[in-house]
């Protein structure tokens, strides 16, 4: 048999990336604003920014992606309410496709939420630093880098545009296409019910529940319970719905209405000192030291 080989086509190719940050930022944060001449997204993932791309105004909620083109002036800012987190992200492009994110804000899909969690995933394994440091000009490689890290950070960039396009470009309907990804009847039902559960833990965020009162109150059974929990998010159910809680925590510490104790009272901790036992278990830190930490940051001279 004579093969012939077929040269692959890149319709999208990041040639160099300049920083990856996740930002917790406190409710009352501004970024004076910049512009460069490659492109940079923000990707809100909890709470509400205020952005100015070019002269142009836009809230962001969360699951909302701005891009902005090279050398287009952008800003950003807490509307004083909520403290968000943030995906920013910025990488040199040149591909005429790319055409299609100006002046655009789109929406986030499950598969997009997730290709943007393995870039910080990646990114914390592949470069030295932290995250969140909004003064950091130059990722510095770590000296034993996760393998590959770096490839994989592009590849998953790239996946992230081209689903972007893909569903906002393309017709989807299914006389025209097959979807991405085939899930089995099981897969669907075990997903419905996970994002039943989280709902109703985010209700009851400030309470404290049993395995007993979620599985009554969800109709489902203890084993299934955790086995869903273990496969969706690698936690266990209480594990699960502690870091829900801390979460809480840490950006009602970024707002800053309440001190340590009126937060954990108002998240169902017994005590100020399981609260802050806690929250050092899953951050790594007091929840003192949480605050001065994102405190620093915002503090810092540019």
């Amino acid at each position: 048999m004579n093969y012939k080989s077929i040269q692959l086509q890149d319709i999208v190719t990041i040639h160099e990336i300049y920083s990856i940050h996740y930002f917790e930022y406190k409710c009352d944060f501004s970024f004076p604003g910049e512009s460069h001449d490659f492109w940079e997204f923000l990707c809100v993932d909890k709470g509400e920014v205020n952005v100015l791309a070019g002269k142009t105004f836009h809230a962001l909620k969360k699951g909302e992606i701005i891009f902005h083109k090279p050398n287009e002036f952008h800003d950003v800012k807490s509307n004083g309410l909520i403290a968000p987190n943030l995906v920013v992200m910025s990488f040199a492009c040149t591909s005429p496709v790319m055409s299609f994110f100006e002046e655009k804000i789109l929406k986030v899909s499950e598969p997009e939420r997730l290709l943007l969690a393995q870039i910080i995933q990646e990114a914390k394994r592949t470069f030295e630093g932290r995250l969140d440091n909004p003064y950091q000009e130059e990722l510095i490689r770590n000296e034993n880098p996760y393998f590959a890290g770096e490839q994989m950070i592009r590849l998953y960039l790239e996946q992230l545009l081209i689903l972007l396009i893909r569903r906002y470009m393309i017709d989807t309907s299914p006389a025209t296409a097959a979807p991405a990804i085939v899930k089995s009847v099981k897969q669907k039902a075990d997903g419905a019910l996970f994002t039943q559960i989280q709902e109703y833990m985010e209700t009851h965020i400030h309470e404290t529940l049993s395995i007993e009162q979620i599985c009554k109150n969800n109709s489902v059974g203890r084993s299934q319970l955790q086995k869903i929990f273990r496969s969706k998010s690698g936690y266990g159910t209480i594990e699960y719905f502690s870091r829900m809680k801390i979460d809480l925590a840490k950006q009602m510490i970024r707002e800053d209405y309440y001190n340590f104790t009126q937060i954990a009272d108002r998240l169902g901790f017994s005590s100020i000192h399981y609260f802050s036992r806690q929250f050092k278990r899953i951050t790594g830190m007091t929840p003192s030291e949480y605050a001065s930490s994102i405190k620093a940051l915002s503090d810092k001279p540019k």
